[in-house]
């Protein structure tokens, strides 16, 4: 890929992103400290919420997961369900707080399918349409949606599925590359999303397996795609985003922080959470992300199981110093 035909910046509706990187949404992770923490390196990527349960909304519209504040911006909230009208309430709640409404429609977690929504959507086309429909009515703010492949391998149906997003009033989607049935096994197929350019007329941004700006460049090489949706990996390394938007703007490779540095980060990450859970809360909210941030070492699994039991905010900080001389 020449360097030079990156897109800076892509429209979304009426919204432009100066980048053509967003950080995916991910249940429990992308919250409002996570988003924070990357924004102070990436001033211009879309940012994306966790997901929100419209029904939950709804019954309780000022819920915590909803938090955000004017330094976000340009943010995408998610929504899940599959209601129409429940949705397009949901979406009503937020607009004031989005640059973009979201819809997810790719979620593969049993209890989420189960309830007929995420990734079960795709099964059902003409609901996900209606849900499009109801809430592009409902706001005056871009609408996009992120789905998958389609339910398994014998049922791909991308395609018809985004031009479907897209007749109903969708401004962008995001595609993972792979199916429901593989969950998050297997490679991604970033070629099976080439087949999407001349399909639609919306930008897409590609998701699975990027966890570098070299495979961030391969995979927008390989899918042909608008941009690319930055997953699980920005867990353990808070520069992702902004080390990849420096490769594909200027060709710069800036080093992967190295342990030193990451412990810094998780450091700053915990006491941002801790700051605005409180310390027993915000701790035990910080569990899942040591083993991103405290990788590939010598004696990695000893600490990380030292850290998850670890209640005591000054004996982490303890773990975290003899991380830092001896591993």
């Amino acid at each position: 890929m020449d360097l030079t035909t990156v897109s800076k910046k892509i429209e979304i509706g009426n919204v432009t992103i100066n980048s053509c990187v967003s950080l995916s949404p991910l249940a429990g992770i992308t919250d409002f400290v996570l988003r924070q923490l990357i924004r102070e390196y990436s001033k211009n990527c879309l940012l994306t919420t966790e997901m929100i349960s419209s029904e939950a909304l709804v019954q309780k519209p000022e819920c915590n997961i909803s938090y955000t504040n004017n330094k976000e911006s340009p943010i995408a909230f998610q929504i899940e369900g599959h209601k129409p009208e429940l949705m397009a309430k949901a979406a009503k709640i937020l607009e004031k707080k989005a640059s973009i409404i979201d819809i997810n429609m790719g979620c593969p977690i049993k209890k989420i399918v189960n309830g007929n929504d995420g990734c079960s959507l795709m099964k059902n086309p003409q609901l996900a349409k209606d849900i499009v429909l109801a809430v592009k009515e409902a706001v005056n703010i871009p609408v996009t949606c992120k789905f998958r492949l389609g339910w398994s391998q014998d049922s791909k149906n991308f395609i018809e599925f985004a031009q479907l997003m897209q007749e109903a009033g969708a401004s962008a989607i995001t595609v993972h590359a792979r199916t429901r049935a593989q969950m998050y096994s297997g490679n991604a197929d970033w070629s099976e999303l080439a087949k999407l350019k001349g399909e639609i007329d919306i930008p897409y941004f590609a998701n699975g397996d990027i966890i570098s700006p070299e495979t961030a460049k391969k995979c927008l090489e390989i899918s042909k795609a608008d941009g690319i949706a930055v997953g699980r990996a920005s867990m353990g390394d808070l520069s992702l985003i902004y080390r990849i938007e420096k490769f594909l703007n200027e060709g710069i490779l800036i080093p992967e922080p190295d342990l030193k540095e990451r412990i810094k980060m998780l450091r700053k990450h915990l006491d941002f959470q801790i700051a605005f859970r409180g310390e027993e809360t915000g701790i035990k909210f910080f569990r899942k992300f040591y083993p991103s941030y405290i990788r590939n070492i010598r004696k990695g699994a000893e600490y990380r199981h030292s850290l998850i039991t670890e209640l005591n905010y000054n004996n982490i900080l303890k773990i975290l110093d003899e991380v830092s001389l001896n591993a």
